[in-house]
């Protein structure tokens, strides 16, 4: 019986989902565990690349492209291990790193999901937690990121000093979440209606709404390449993105949902198919 059962979501993105089941197959966790790959619906060879390379993956085809959310939720449907590890196919994991993130939600009982140190390709930190999202702390959160990325020297030394302690914030990133399966299940899993984007924040307010506590661990570290989807399809990624922005301010904050909709009008990144 696996302890962790690691779940991989894939839309086109054959390259990376390879070098992502590589670096589990060079560096394999020591705790029991086993594999599950869902693939949306790739057009570009994924799903017959993972059937003749990883034969003893689980491989699960919807047929379509469900969303990140929906096909997160049929993983952990289908998954056996006493923890579920949601991560993404653009990532790279290092010796050590599922371990140590399931060591320390191991031993935090009053914890029911973890997230690691996410750093980029060149080891650049990520800010991979936070605040409950709504207007102030989102606009925050992207301010930073962007003088992050543009080497704006007190935000790169934030980022890198904050993502160094463990901490409970109130969401991690979904491109790698340590999850106790039976309150995933309690929890209603992952809110669908996020077919790409926020689903990561609504389901860790929605455990926390059980009573469990959010772990940052930064003793376990990964690598993201990020946004393989968004370079293959960038106009359809980003009406994604804004519909589930919406949706999340629609269950979350529905009096700022008229001004989020003017101010997306206004920059023209209101979706074509909602209405104004």
């Amino acid at each position: 019986m696996p302890r962790v059962t690691i779940v991989i979501v894939t839309f086109n993105t054959k390259a990376e989902v390879g070098a992502c089941l590589r670096s589990l197959a060079i560096h394999p966790p020591e705790a029991p565990h086993d594999v599950i790959v869902v693939d949306n619906a790739s057009t570009d060879g994924t799903a017959e690349a993972i059937r003749a390379e990883w034969p003893k993956i689980r491989l699960i085809e919807p047929g379509r492209n469900l969303g990140f959310a929906a096909g997160n939720n049929l993983g952990i449907r289908s998954a056996a291990g006493e923890f579920v590890l949601l991560l993404n196919s653009d990532t790279i994991v290092p010796a050590g790193a599922v371990d140590a993130l399931v060591g320390g939600l191991a031993a935090r009982p009053d914890c029911t999901a973890a997230g690691p140190r996410i750093v980029d390709a060149e080891g650049r930190p990520e800010l991979s937690f936070g605040r409950m999202i709504g207007p102030f702390n989102e606009a925050r959160q992207k301010a930073i990121v962007r003088l992050q990325l543009r080497g704006f020297g007190p935000a790169l030394r934030y980022v890198d000093r904050v993502t160094r302690r463990a901490g409970h914030p109130d969401w991690v990133s979904g491109a790698c979440l340590l999850v106790r399966r039976t309150e995933a299940l309690a929890a209603g899993l992952l809110d669908e209606r996020f077919f790409l984007y926020a689903e990561d924040v609504d389901f860790c307010a929605a455990l926390r709404a059980r009573g469990g506590r959010i772990l940052f661990e930064p003793a376990a570290e990964i690598v993201h390449l990020r946004g393989a989807s968004r370079r293959t399809r960038p106009v359809e990624t980003e009406r994604a993105y804004r519909r589930s922005q919406l949706a999340f301010y629609e269950k979350h904050h529905p009096r700022w949902v008229p001004c989020l909709r003017a101010y997306l009008r206004m920059r023209g990144r209101l979706p074509p198919d909602l209405p104004s």
